[in-house]
């Protein structure tokens, strides 16, 4: 069992930058992958980036390459989430998931925990 709840949402303007903080619960947390999603009013949830149990494999969907890094530290017990400028079509609630296999995936059944989700915001 995988306990994850995030922090470090906010309002920002347009360019700024963000860390996104989930910190789980659970001793297992070392072997799970980890991904980041997110949803915005009236759209589906959408994969944002992913990393593997041991840090070395890393994914991102187009819309955030180049701007956004994930990160762990299994030793916190803890993934980050870097967004840098920021739009304000980031603008979302933001979830951090745990998977089964380790490996970090961009598809949401492939997640058994989810946190409660942070609330980004991006004005223009």
């Amino acid at each position: 069992q995988v306990q994850l709840v995030e922090s470090g949402g906010g309002l920002v303007q347009a360019g700024a930058s963000l860390r996104l903080s989930c910190a789980a619960s659970g001793r297992t947390f070392s072997r799970n992958g980890m991904g980041w999603f997110r949803q915005a009013p009236g759209k589906e949830r959408e994969f944002v980036a992913a990393i593997s149990w041991s840090g070395h494999s890393t994914y991102y969907a187009d819309a955030v390459k180049g701007r956004f890094t994930i990160s762990r530290d299994n030793a916190k017990n803890t993934v980050y989430l870097q967004m840098n400028s920021l739009k304000p079509e980031d603008t979302a609630v933001y979830y951090c998931a745990a998977d089964r296999w380790g490996a970090g995936s961009p598809r949401a059944s492939d997640y058994d925990y989810w946190g409660q989700g942070t609330q980004v915001t991006i004005s223009s």
